[in-house]
């Protein structure tokens, strides 16, 4: 069966922590989707423009194998959505792979999944994940049973050969 995927998109993303795990998972052939709140071009904090494969009102209520949310500052609009909160709180629940990367860890703060669990994200959250309860490592990338989160751009390097091993393997 083929692993699904979806990568979550919003105002402001870290162009690379985006387009890098798009296709990274697409060139493994997984079906992955870029998912936003609405069908409308968004733009990167670099200046790249993106259209969302599919708005999250149609995929809602499906079951995905990895939920990745890259960082900038999209995870701030993110986390502002109890439905994508409860979008990836039911996945971490349900033991699918939910990962981040940078300032990713705000949407797993706001939607309850980091206290006790070993994570990392960039320095300047650190303190947002030791307060909602985390465990923060500021290794460049930290696995915590199916939370896969990393610092930077450089971690992803190690970062998504562990998702995409996982995903191989499930």
């Amino acid at each position: 069966m083929t692993p699904k995927v979806v990568v979550f998109l919003d105002e402001l993303v870290e162009d690379v922590e985006f387009i890098y795990p798009y296709f990274r998972f697409k060139e493994e052939g997984f079906e992955t989707y870029s998912v936003a709140v609405e069908k409308k071009t968004y733009h990167g904090k670099k200046g790249c423009t993106y259209r969302p494969d599919k708005v999250f009102e149609e995929i809602k209520n499906e079951t995905f194998d990895c939920v990745y949310i890259p960082g900038g500052y999209a995870p701030d609009r993110l986390r502002r959505y109890p439905e994508i909160l409860d979008f990836v709180r039911r996945h971490y629940e349900a033991g699918k792979i939910v990962a981040s990367v940078c300032h990713g860890p705000w949407v797993l703060i706001s939607a309850g999944i980091v206290k006790g669990k070993r994570v990392t994200g960039y320095f300047a959250i650190k303190d947002d994940l030791i307060n909602a309860g985390a465990v923060y490592t500021g290794n460049p990338v930290e696995v915590d049973g199916n939370l896969i989160t990393a610092t930077d751009p450089q971690a992803m390097v190690k970062q998504l050969p562990l998702i995409v091993e996982r995903l191989k393997n499930s």
